[in-house]
């Protein structure tokens, strides 16, 4: 299973703050910052956007046990599916 990492997009002069998820194959989603939902909620709802446009074949639901750990470059997250497990 892929991971898919995000990441936290300033504002600039002409677009407000976003959330990137991408993977290692270039496929993407960029979201708006929505300011209501706490840090990881931000970067998961950028995660589910890219689900829904990437991986629509996956079942219903198979991000509602994600697990997620720190980005390599403290600006987001990478985000694995729990069924993807070395040991049973």
């Amino acid at each position: 299973m892929i991971s898919i990492h995000t990441k936290y997009i300033g504002a600039t002069d002409k677009r407000g703050s976003r959330i990137k998820a991408y993977t290692y194959d270039k496929r993407s989603v960029t979201i708006p910052l929505d300011h209501s939902l706490g840090q990881v909620e931000r970067h998961y709802q950028a995660v589910l956007a890219f689900i829904e446009k990437h991986l629509s074949y996956l079942p219903e639901g198979c991000a509602d046990d994600m697990v997620y750990g720190s980005g390599h470059d403290d600006k987001g997250y990478v985000f694995c599916f729990s069924q993807s497990k070395v040991r049973g």
